[in-house]
């Protein structure tokens, strides 16, 4: 076998099955006899075949790959031999007979969205949901007869569930098989269907299913539940149902990751003085501490009071946001307080510092916080 069998094919070492019959298609349809009667190309034409022939077969290519001679001894044929004319259409137009198919088959999977407040995200937990789809029939248990009968063989088929006919075109007679049009490839016919489920063999209901809700969801994680959706032509297996997690909005917190954040507001004074303020989380109400001076902006954080890790453990933080209040009007009496603590601090007069690209008002304390919010 001098000649390299790939390279005959024009096909690498390492191509697929798909690949090769591809290759083969290609140069069949252009050395052919009847399109090119030519000697050489008749000569190459039988050199593609048999190359095509080798590697076509897995055990024969494997013996060519290591060195043997696949069409030698009993486990070889010679051009003609083995491959017939049935292969080299199957080659062309993929011919193989099918045979009938099955009424059974798998469902199809369902995906329903559900929402889930902040607690359920973080905790976890059991709801109840509704669902309609397809469930097998009871009348028939899935068979799709009417009682008392059963399925026929089909007469246009004779059972094989596709019909052949046959063509000619350049490559002389073609047979082609196609699906049965009287029994649409099953090769059966119920001639009695199924009053329930009209031969199908499944019923569309409602039913109720209980699902368990992971700690650590987020808007758009999907939960599988094996075998929970519909349930396939034939009451064939089940599909799959997906619950896609739509995390509804909580009116204090808002998530990022699985860290919560909120912010709370404290007057200037209980800023400068110091102070607690109660906060209610999702664990119950927690103590924030002010500490003296605090500035607007300011983050305390509450270690593992965010969501819990879904699939690991631990917990996210709860980040709370400090907004310093000033007031914005002030009667005689807090405006000469203010004044008295502006001259003591010494700012009455102080002039502004530049902070990055911003500069605040000069003037005094009360001029500053006048200026900024009676304006």
């Amino acid at each position: 076998m001098a000649s390299d069998l790939y390279a005959v094919l024009g096909v690498s070492r390492d191509a697929t099955a798909e690949e090769i019959k591809r290759s083969y298609r290609r140069l069949a349809r252009e050395l052919h006899p009847d399109v090119n009667p030519d000697p050489a190309t008749q000569d190459r034409f039988k050199e593609v075949t048999a190359a095509y022939e080798v590697l076509s077969d897995p055990d024969k290519r494997q013996m060519y790959d290591l060195g043997g001679d696949p069409r030698s001894g009993p486990g070889g044929a010679g051009f003609g031999q083995g491959f017939g004319f049935g292969d080299i259409m199957d080659a062309f137009f993929g011919t193989q007979s099918r045979g009938p198919r099955p009424r059974t088959g798998r469902g199809k999977d369902a995906l329903i969205r559900l929402q889930v407040t902040l607690a359920e995200a973080t905790f976890g937990s059991t709801r109840e949901i509704t669902v309609d789809t397809a469930v097998a029939c009871d009348e028939c248990s899935g068979a799709g007869t009417a009682p008392g009968s059963s399925v026929v063989t089909c007469t246009m088929c004779q059972g094989r569930g596709e019909v052949q006919s046959v063509q000619r075109s350049f490559l002389g007679q073609v047979m082609t098989a196609r699906p049965c049009p009287q029994c649409q490839g099953f090769g059966t016919l119920i001639p009695h269907p199924c009053p329930e489920c009209s031969g199908e063999g499944r019923v569309r209901t409602r039913r109720t299913i209980t699902v368990k809700i992971p700690p650590g969801v987020d808007t758009g994680t999907r939960i599988q539940l094996t075998g929970e959706g519909e349930v396939g032509p034939g009451a064939g297996p089940a599909g799959d149902l997906f619950l896609e997690i739509v995390e509804t909005p909580h009116e204090v917190f808002s998530r990022q990751g699985d860290d919560l954040h909120c912010t709370i507001t404290v007057p200037m004074t209980a800023a400068a003085l110091g102070t607690s303020i109660d906060l209610e989380t999702l664990d119950g109400p927690e103590t924030i501490d002010i500490k003296p001076g605090t500035q607007s902006g300011q983050t305390v954080t509450l270690r593992q009071k965010g969501v819990a890790h879904l699939r690991a453990s631990g917990r996210g933080d709860l980040h709370v946001h400090v907004d310093v209040v000033t007031p914005t009007k002030l009667d005689a009496r807090q405006e000469e307080l203010l004044r008295e603590l502006a001259a003591l601090r010494k700012e009455e007069s102080k002039p502004g510092t530049v902070q990055g690209n911003h500069m605040s008002q000069g003037g005094g304390l009360f001029s500053r916080l006048r200026d900024a919010f009676n304006s």
